[in-house]
């Protein structure tokens, strides 16, 4: 496995942001769409998740109390799209009941909960696993946590930062061990490494077109082209 700095990482993140710009993720108009965009977004692409958000939106229950207040049976067949939209609406619900009243439904107090406190509270959400969380904090309340996902361990684990067994605190660990606790580069960061996961370094993936690979000064994977993948999408 390569034990790469803090400045190898910055390296590689910077080939990826000069070929493919920066992602100007996480899009929403709000931290309240962000958070529920994050708990939509499991196990579907983005743009399933993004028509359930633009759905709820145009019903006008992008509102923690019109949410709640709706409920489940009404919240559901509007965010279809995002599959498992039983599930998910339940989810939402959990989130509320939390949210309303442990913050009065108010982001300014979610946003005041110290990091470390906020994460544990989150992750004892019904339906609440790391990745979500994770996204919550980076996104929505910019707190300085790296979120990494199956890409990442795709990624990872060809370029040899950790074994494709990782779990989710050790491929988190590697990058916050290395890099300064700053909101905007791991905002980017994690948006890069599901850029390259969905362009690039997929299943099968297309390495001569990887930034990473042609003239990058990288020392590019370890694995080839046949490696095989982990996919999960919520990471524990």
């Amino acid at each position: 496995m390569r034990n790469w700095t803090g400045t190898d990482l910055i390296s590689f993140y910077q080939v990826l942001h000069d070929s493919y710009g920066h992602q100007h993720w996480w899009p929403s108009d709000s931290a309240f769409e962000t958070i529920i965009g994050a708990i939509l977004a499991q196990n579907v692409s983005w743009n399933g998740a993004f028509q359930a958000v633009c759905a709820l939106s145009e019903a006008h229950l992008l509102d923690p109390h019109s949410l709640y207040n709706a409920g489940p049976s009404l919240i559901a067949p509007l965010i279809r799209s995002s599959r498992y939209y039983n599930q998910k609406a339940n989810k939402i619900m959990n989130f509320l009941e939390w949210f309303l009243s442990s913050c009065k439904g108010e982001i300014a107090k979610m946003m005041a909960i110290p990091t470390e406190r906020a994460r544990d509270e989150l992750l004892t959400i019904s339906g609440f696993g790391p990745e979500t969380v994770d996204s919550i904090l980076l996104y929505a309340l910019e707190k300085p946590i790296f979120v990494v996902d199956a890409y990442t361990r795709r990624i990872g684990s060809r370029q040899g930062w950790f074994k494709q067994t990782a779990t989710y605190a050790q491929m988190q660990e590697y990058f916050m061990d290395r890099l300064s606790p700053d909101v905007a580069l791991y905002n980017d960061f994690h948006a890069q490494i599901v850029n390259l996961g969905n362009k690039v370094c997929k299943k099968n993936p297309l390495c001569d077109t990887c930034p990473v690979r042609i003239g990058s000064g990288l020392p590019g994977c370890i694995h080839g082209k046949n490696q095989q993948t982990i996919q999960s999408p919520e990471i524990i």
